[in-house]
């Protein structure tokens, strides 16, 4: 690859979303999912999140990766809606390195609604 991706490339799409939050809807499309507030966020996260998990299963690689990038922005949008930031998942990310998985989930808390 001529260009370097990795996690600066979030960080920059996250501020670009940010910036648009108050953006008129007619004219950006993160404005108008914004707009809509955090349900409808999370719900076109998981439009998104079903369709790449659809082109998983049928093996088709070329479509996962473009439905893996719609999530991947969607996630962002609905981040930037409930007031997440990447740097508060890098450090959640961070504290979770080096154990186990296994182990980082025992320890968390029950959760009621199971």
């Amino acid at each position: 690859m001529s260009t370097e991706i990795n996690a600066d490339i979030i960080n920059h799409l996250y501020d670009t979303i940010l910036s648009r939050k108050d953006a008129d809807p007619n004219v950006s499309y993160s404005a108008k999912l914004l707009a809509k507030g955090p349900q409808k966020t999370a719900e076109k996260f998981g439009e998104e999140a079903v369709e790449c998990l659809i082109e998983c299963a049928t093996g088709n690689k070329k479509e996962l990766i473009t439905e893996s990038a719609d999530v991947l922005y969607h996630l962002l949008v609905m981040w930037v809606s409930a007031g997440v930031s990447p740097d508060d998942v890098w450090q959640e990310l961070h504290r979770r390195e080096g154990t186990s998985g296994i182990a980082e989930k025992a320890a968390r808390p029950s959760d009621p609604l199971k």
